[in-house]
């Protein structure tokens, strides 16, 4: 790694007694910068599916025709977020996701510029590339600020940023809406120009690691050293890419196993996320308000959700993610039915939220096992793995497949593929039921 973006190198420790509180006020600091820095990121993503009805009313896209332009985001971020994921692992994160973030807003600013398909494409490719840059780095912080046995609990926090960032993007894309004159554009604008601003507050307030503030590495911090299924002859060394890829990230079965969970974890996820506006006013009859606050539900029920997910995975499973995960996605098939079937607004914003709560557990589970199953310098590799078949697989299908399926089959021949991809998200999530243990560690 060259320049500015190379690691932060260690410094003189601190004396003993300015450690406790200095450790505490930067874990603070950086929990603070890559949850509002996530959260973020999401304000130039999710904004798309709030942008899709007012594209299709101003420009008369089909749904076939935006779900095009949504998959090029789905294909590039998979790639991105295992290729920036190894990057990362060599990085300082203070700059890296930063300006992912930065670009991330530039790409929105541009699609509110063009109404040429191709165009769009192109750009919310380049903007799915510019996302990769922004889980890894987070990964990276994660695992140097906070150890093995407190990771599940904090991940799940952190997770929620997801859901804030997304359920907030729809007041913000329709701010933006309205400040532009009611065209779709300002579903764009307004979030990129957000998005750039705290790209650069990022880089003021993040830092690298604890060693380049003169801390010592949390597992000495906290007397909590990690158990890894492979051996770590030096866990602070920094790693080739060639070590992290070969050695650690694609020679480890259970990656490959939760890499699979995962793609049919995010089919559901976006599946439901992404087409709801377009499902509940065409079908169901929602009013865009309406359609917007059952949008908001799924997100905001997912906070609860996903922290009590993350308590039960560290303190009554012991480490393993695997099994709050299997009965996250069982609920969520059961839940997608009843949102499928129900007539009631009630019972249907009852049953997006109960997704919302749901689904972003094993999301957020798969997400900590990759952490738990690679040493910390191998974190952001491993997290970009599991979310290249995510994103290239079940967000790509997502948009594609299950836009086509509704065009030629109706809503049924898509809540149907839901269904199946909830289930098979079981199947190979239970095949990891025992793995990473940390109860005798």
């Amino acid at each position: 790694m060259i320049g500015f973006l190379k690691p932060a190198p260690h410094i003189e420790r601190l004396p003993k007694d300015k450690i406790d509180s200095t450790y505490k006020r930067y874990r603070i600091q950086m929990f603070i910068s890559i949850y509002l820095g996530y959260a973020v990121y999401y304000f130039v993503r999710s904004n798309f599916s709030i942008a899709k009805n007012y594209m299709i009313a101003e420009l008369g896209f089909t749904k076939t025709e935006l779900g095009f332009i949504a998959s090029g985001l789905g294909i590039a971020y998979g790639v991105s977020k295992f290729i920036m994921g190894s990057f990362s692992d060599r990085s300082n994160p203070r700059y890296f996701l930063a300006i992912g973030l930065i670009l991330s807003g530039l790409a929105n600013i541009f699609m509110g510029m063009t109404a040429s398909i191709p165009i769009l494409f192109v750009l919310w490719t380049l903007n799915g590339w510019f996302q990769g840059m922004g889980w890894p780095p987070c990964g990276r912080i994660m695992t140097h600020w906070f150890s093995d046995k407190e990771r599940g609990v904090k991940m799940s926090i952190w997770n929620t940023a997801h859901n804030v960032g997304g359920a907030v993007i729809a007041t913000v894309a329709v701010l933006g809406i309205t400040m532009f004159g009611g065209s779709y554009k300002g579903a764009f604008y307004l979030p990129g120009i957000i998005a750039i601003v705290t790209g650069i507050l990022f880089m003021i307030f993040a830092k690298d690691t604890p060693q380049s503030l003169g801390l010592p590495p949390i597992e000495e911090y906290r007397n909590d050293y990690p158990k890894y299924d492979v051996k770590v002859e030096d866990a602070e060394k920094e790693l080739t890419g060639k070590e992290i890829l070969f050695k650690y990230v694609l020679n480890n079965k259970f990656l490959w196993i939760i890499a699979m969970a995962n793609l049919f974890v995010y089919l559901v996820r976006y599946g439901v996320l992404n087409w709801a506006p377009v499902y509940l006013k065409e079908i169901r009859g929602f009013n865009t308000k309406e359609a917007g606050l059952a949008f908001a539900l799924f997100e905001y029920a997912a906070i609860p959700g996903t922290i009590i997910v993350g308590w039960i995975s560290d303190k009554v499973f012991h480490g393993r993610r695997a099994p709050a995960g299997v009965f996250c996605m069982l609920g969520v098939a059961v839940a997608t039915f009843v949102y499928w079937k129900s007539t009631s607004m009630m019972a249907i914003n009852i049953a997006l939220a109960s997704i919302g709560a749901l689904i972003y557990g094993p999301v957020m589970l798969i997400g900590v096992a990759a952490l738990d199953l690679v040493p910390k310098k191998a974190g952001g590799t491993a997290a970009g793995f599991t979310g290249l078949f995510g994103y290239m697989g079940g967000s790509v299908l997502a948009e594609i497949l299950l836009g086509s399926i509704v065009d030629k089959y109706g809503w049924d021949g898509g809540f149907m593929l839901l269904v199946a991809a909830s289930v098979l998200s079981v199947v190979f999530l239970a095949f990891t039921w025992n793995v990473h243990d940390t109860s005798e560690s």
